[in-house]
């Protein structure tokens, strides 16, 4: 048998762990991989090459993808999905193991109904994926956002400023609320709770009243004011799902901060420094676990379906419950952050 395996959208850590382990359990059945390069452009335009454990044994701390990654949607124009089909037949692929977040595993499952024997394996860092309690690339970039917000704190406490860090979360601030929590932020604005600005001046107002001249705001760049949708850093411009590319609303908050209360405030953008890097332990291992399941899935012949994490064990989803709605914060959780807004 030969199984393609392909990796899709932003990069993350733990990629290169998942497709170590894909390679080392299909040897072990006999399987060949071929690794599809540039995610699903590597099959509208065949792009492969073929991967045998030595090529990848030693990369499971290293981060990003050595098959490359793109956001290309094969189901953009009608002649891509037969593209994508006919050249998955012609490579002589067996089965697919796709590798992404809701749009890769959202065109997997599209082209699943259209004959594609595929597995999906959850990745993205934003954590916002239905049918699985985390996915991998999540923790580490949650610990490479909190080591920044542990250094931007000491620099707001020795400049008596507000600093605001923005961090990834298009509809989901699983980021932002994690790695705000573990840092002790002062306020956490997220895509699920649109915020008001004269409410986090008050808040400001009130630590300054207290002798508290500093404070430490985390916001997913898809947080919305009440009143308005989220902040648009570029315009129109999408990408090919048709995503509006979000982002300026960390500067924007410290705009207004400053021009209301006075008070001095930077705003940093985090965005692509929490995305690359090594991969944490647990993201080693749960890409690996991923990974090895993905190809008992292709050996027991059951297609269509998305490894998971469900508590402590990693069992098979249908690939349309996977990506049937976005994994928003859990109110319950949101509201135990809250209870540190100061």
């Amino acid at each position: 048998m030969k199984i393609g395996i392909l990796t899709g959208g932003g990069d993350c850590a733990g990629l290169n762990a998942v497709l170590r382990a894909v390679i080392r359990r299909a040897e072990s059945y006999g399987f060949d991989v071929l690794g599809v390069r540039y995610g699903w452009a590597g099959l509208m335009a065949p792009d492969v090459v073929r991967l045998r454990y030595p090529d990848v044994e030693d990369l499971l701390a290293v981060g990003g993808t050595v098959i490359k990654t793109s956001r290309t949607n094969p189901l953009k124009r009608p002649e891509d999905a037969k593209k994508v089909l006919d050249n998955v037949k012609g490579l002589g692929i067996d089965a697919l193991i796709a590798v992404g977040g809701d749009d890769t595993l959202g065109a997997a499952r599209k082209l699943a109904d259209m004959g594609l024997r595929v597995v999906g394996v959850p990745k993205t860092i934003d954590n916002d994926l239905s049918a699985t309690d985390v996915t991998f690339g999540f923790d580490s970039a949650v610990n490479a956002a909190t080591d920044a917000l542990d250094r931007l704190r000491s620099t707001g406490r020795s400049h008596d400023r507000v600093m605001i860090a923005e961090v990834m979360g298009r509809e989901a601030g699983w980021i932002a609320l994690h790695a705000g929590m573990a840092a002790g932020a002062n306020l956490i604005l997220i895509p699920e709770e649109p915020f008001d600005v004269d409410e986090v001046c008050d808040l400001l107002r009130k630590r300054r009243s207290e002798d508290k001249n500093w404070a430490l705001i985390v916001v997913a760049e898809g947080t919305r004011l009440r009143e308005a949708k989220g902040i648009v850093a570029r315009g129109a411009e999408v990408d090919e799902f048709g995503h509006v590319r979000l982002g300026g609303i960390g500067q924007f908050l410290a705009d207004e901060i400053e021009k209301r209360t006075g008070f001095e405030t930077r705003s940093t953008v985090l965005g692509h420094t929490i995305r690359g890097g090594s991969p944490s332990a647990f993201d080693r291992v749960l890409a690996t676990r991923f990974g090895v399941a993905a190809v008992d899935l292709i050996k027991a012949g059951r297609f269509g379906l998305m490894v998971s994490l469900r508590g402590t064990n990693i069992v098979p989803v249908p690939l349309e419950e996977a990506v049937a709605k976005p994994k928003l914060v859990d109110k319950e959780l949101y509201s135990v952050a809250k209870t540190f807004f100061s």
